[in-house]
């Protein structure tokens, strides 16, 4: 049985016409690290506010379907509840930052105070947390005072504290630098091996292809395509369909008409254009 199991969902937001998420499935297994892209209006947030338990327990509207995970049915579940086994991690950072806190210590240690951790466990939890996301030297920090990239850590920090069986970040990375980016793909990697299910949004195709266990191309509410990340990030359907790839797909594809890319798959990332543009 999978650990995600999305059947027929369809939800449309309160005061509009046509449903963002349409008639939707989806199995995810636990430990798996899964991908979505899309374009624009896709749906991709909608999806993790879907699978987080916002939708439709905080943002309302209309629904149909089931959302499933580890067992229990979103419908029949409260948010307060939900979200002890499911962390979000938003698009905006500063969306996430309580406001209640003067440093970011205190600022990760909010979520464990809520559901009553003792103290020494979780001061462990909060350094742990901030030593897997390299973030330590920003304890005494207040999360105000951070670039952007910075507080995307603390907010996927404050998530990780918490030990969530499913993990969805919309686009964790949108702030970072390629090394922080790296940093952060690699630490979620981790998690995925550690048992803990991953649904990432993301538009660096180059890092879904090292990392990912599997992408999903959204479209309009519905699932274009799926399967292992070199397979979907060079699909022509992509292309096709308004998706971003990777600049190394594009060249070796120009390249490939050419007559100049010997190789029958196409790349996504440096090191696979590099190896075969040199055969």
């Amino acid at each position: 049985m999978a650990f995600v199991n999305l059947q027929n969902v369809t939800y449309k937001y309160p005061l509009t016409k046509e449903p963002v998420l349409q008639n939707l499935s989806l199995q995810i297994q636990e430990g798996e690290f899964v991908s979505v892209i899309g374009p624009n209006g896709a749906g991709k947030s909608t999806l993790c506010y879907a699978l987080a338990g916002f939708v439709p327990h905080f943002f309302k509207g209309e629904i149909s379907g089931e959302i499933e995970v580890d067992g229990k049915l979103s419908s029949k579940s409260t948010l307060d509840t939900w979200v002890l086994n499911v962390g979000l991690a938003f698009q905006n950072p500063f969306n996430q930052i309580s406001g209640a806190k003067y440093t970011v210590f205190e600022e990760i240690a909010f979520g464990l105070e809520n559901i009553g951790v003792p103290r020494d466990e979780m001061k462990k939890r909060v350094e742990d947390a901030m030593s897997l996301t390299g973030i330590s030297e920003l304890a005494d920090r207040s999360p105000y005072s951070l670039s952007g990239g910075q507080q995307q850590r603390v907010a996927l920090t404050s998530i990780l504290v918490m030990r969530p069986r499913l993990l969805v970040l919309d686009e964790p990375t949108s702030q970072m630098d390629p090394i922080g980016t790296r940093e952060v793909f690699g630490v979620v990697r981790k998690m995925a091996e550690e048992g803990m299910t991953v649904v990432m949004v993301e538009h660096k195709v180059e890092w879904i292809a090292e990392f990912a266990d599997r992408v999903i191309a959204l479209k309009e509410g519905q699932i274009l395509m799926e399967g292992k990340p070199n397979e979907v990030l060079t699909s022509d359907l992509l292309t096709e369909n308004g998706f971003g790839v990777s600049r190394y797909t594009s060249t070796a594809r120009e390249a490939k008409k050419q007559g100049l890319w010997k190789k029958q798959n196409l790349p996504v990332t440096l090191d696979e254009a590099v190896e075969g543009f040199k055969k």
